[in-house]
């Protein structure tokens, strides 16, 4: 267990934004999880993992804990599935490099993401048609208030859209520690989403593997998206918002342009970044920090930016999109 005192936290946000942590105490196995709360019997004012979901908007008083459990192992197999259990503080694309290395199926759609994989299951991270849920088997986190390390099935998880049980009745409640792929020996490509299969083509495969899509993944990644080592941003800022089809097809009159997929019955999802570009964001830069000029779903702070500032910038973004569109857009980020 290590501690530092009034410790700059940019390197361990994607947004690289000034915050000062009053201490920072990195765990790197899960006994010192025990052990760091059975010396602070309450929740910490921040527990981080790879940084990459959340906006860091003033200095952290207190105790900051930054989740380092390492390991991946292939715990179980069948005739169908390889069971990896991963710890909650490997970096979650390289994970999905060892997954591919390993030829383990199932999240080559998930390339590039930033983050740790501990987070994974508390976001459903999702991309390019997969979502965590379609590969998860079970994770197990430390229950604060027990004392105890409990396991979680899928079901146990309640995942929803960008969603899970950790994000709302165990918030706060509850730390990741590890989490368990079931991950296939045949792969089920899925290409359709988005421009993989026009990437594949461009890339002239003689055949089609899971190294394949994830480098076509990782490509269009590349080139819609900043790299959070070079202009600080936590990827898509915003959830596409659900809404009624009723809505949707109003607007649909009056933008015939606008981009929406069915949501389930009478609902469906629009693309927040068209409502964004549409109003007028894409590639806005106020000073230090804006909306990156080829994904209007991204924020990024140039060098320099407050957390209060891109804060300001987002819900500048979510009152136009109101008045515009009688849409509410809501953060995908968590906001500290």
């Amino acid at each position: 267990m290590q501690i530092e005192l009034n410790k700059d936290l940019r390197p361990y946000n994607t947004f690289g934004l000034i915050s000062f942590a009053e201490r920072l105490i990195h765990l790197k196995h899960p006994a010192e999880l025990v052990e760091f709360f059975n010396d602070h019997p309450q929740y910490p004012t921040l527990v981080l993992g790879g940084g990459s979901n959340m906006l860091l908007t003033r200095d952290l008083p207190g105790t900051t804990v930054r989740i380092e459990f390492p390991g991946v192992d292939l715990v179980h197999e069948d005739k169908e599935y390889f069971y990896v259990k991963v710890g909650a503080g490997v970096v979650w694309h390289e994970f999905v490099l060892t997954a591919i290395s390993n030829g383990w199926a199932g999240v080559e759609n998930l390339s590039l993401i930033p983050g740790s994989v501990g987070a994974a299951p508390m976001q459903n991270i999702g991309a390019y048609g997969v979502e965590i849920r379609e590969v998860f088997h079970s994770l197990d986190a430390y229950i604060i208030g027990d004392k105890t390390f409990e396991t979680f099935s899928k079901n146990d998880c309640q995942f929803g859209y960008r969603e899970s049980v950790f994000k709302r009745a165990l918030k706060e409640k509850a730390i990741i520690s590890s989490v368990t792929f079931k991950l296939s020996k045949t792969p089920s490509f899925n290409t359709t989403y988005g421009a993989i299969d026009a990437e594949l083509e461009r890339m002239n495969l003689s055949k089609l593997s899971i190294k394949a899509v994830s480098d076509a993944v990782i490509a269009i990644r590349q080139s819609k998206l900043p790299d959070p080592k070079k202009i600080g941003n936590s990827g898509s800022f915003f959830k596409n918002p659900v809404i009624e089809t009723s809505h949707f097809n109003s607007l649909k009159e009056s933008f015939p342009e606008i981009v929406g997929y069915p949501a389930g019955e009478g609902l469906t999802k629009v693309a927040a970044g068209w409502l964004i570009e549409k109003a007028g964001f894409k590639g806005k830069r106020l000073g230090n920090y804006g909306v990156h000029d080829r994904q209007a779903l991204v924020l990024v702070n140039y060098g320099g930016a407050t957390g209060a500032e891109v804060f300001a910038l987002s819900e500048e973004i979510i009152q136009t999109i109101k008045a515009q569109f009688d849409i509410k857009l809501e953060r995908e980020v968590n906001i500290i």
